[in-house]
């Protein structure tokens, strides 16, 4: 079994990987100024919340949410490579957007 990353030594590749979901984001939605994306680090796994303007939230999620699913599925590539978990969560405004609300929320 392998060891772990140590925690700051992940830091340089949480950041290309929030790159990388900036850049997908920015290039699908209209007001790509108003993007941020925020990561959660925790020990085992990196929570990234993307925040698009409210108009813009559509065009993140796609038709039943196959923009998503497919900007989840990179992710999840990237994240078999760095060996460590990512999770995206589209944010619009205060609301998280596909979680399940029985789930309780990631303190930040």
């Amino acid at each position: 079994m392998t060891q772990a990353e140590p925690l700051s030594s992940l830091n340089p590749a949480v950041g290309k990987i929030r790159d990388l979901v900036a850049g997908m984001a920015e290039a699908l939605v209209d007001y790509p100024d108003r993007v941020t994306v925020e990561a959660i680090i925790e020990p085992n796994s990196t929570i990234l919340r993307l925040r698009v303007a409210p108009s813009d939230i559509g065009k993140v999620i796609g038709k039943q949410g196959r923009t998503a699913r497919s900007m989840r599925t990179i992710l999840s590539a990237a994240s078999m490579k760095l060996q460590h978990r990512f999770a995206l969560d589209i944010v619009e405004e205060d609301a998280v957007v596909g979680t399940d609300p029985g789930e309780p929320e990631t303190a930040e």
